[in-house]
């Protein structure tokens, strides 16, 4: 009867230690998970600080057309939803894309993944998104304030 509860003593020991044991390595799996979440950046940055997600809008020049009303919203998963409206051509026509986004290595620059056509870099700042060129460039000029889209 003796071995038998020592045995027991030994079994239950034995698992409550492997227990814990677990219990460690899925907290430390778990704070792997949120860090990936948080960006990897080192610092504060756009990625890390902003509340960046929501519906952004404005009217960005266009060469064929009298502007383009550009709406953008982003998600906290990263998934993002871009309307455009083109003013005096075509009826008014809109597009729309939808797609996922990816942050840069600054975790300040978003690329849309999905764009049929168009601009698919921004420069993420507070309440602000600004539209960057083909090449991922800021628009410099005198239309550069034009290419601002703001937190709706």
């Amino acid at each position: 009867m003796n071995k038998n509860l020592i045995l027991l003593g030994l079994f239950a020991s034995l698992a409550l230690t492997t227990s814990c044991s677990n219990s460690e390595s899925t907290s430390e799996n778990e704070e792997e998970i949120i860090v990936s979440d948080q960006y990897l950046y080192e610092g504060d940055n756009s990625a890390t600080a902003l509340d960046w997600n929501g519906t952004y809008k404005g009217t960005v020049p266009c060469a064929s057309c009298e502007g383009i009303e550009t709406t953008l919203t982003l998600n906290t998963d990263r998934t993002y939803k871009l309307s455009t409206h083109y003013f005096g051509r075509n009826d008014a026509l809109e597009e729309d894309d939808m797609g996922t986004f990816t942050w840069d290595e600054t975790g300040s620059i978003i690329t849309l993944e999905q764009v049929s056509n168009g601009p698919r870099q921004y420069k993420v700042g507070e309440n602000r998104l600004w539209q960057l060129d083909m090449d991922g460039n800021m628009i410099t000029g005198d239309l550069a304030d034009h290419y601002i889209l703001t937190k709706q």
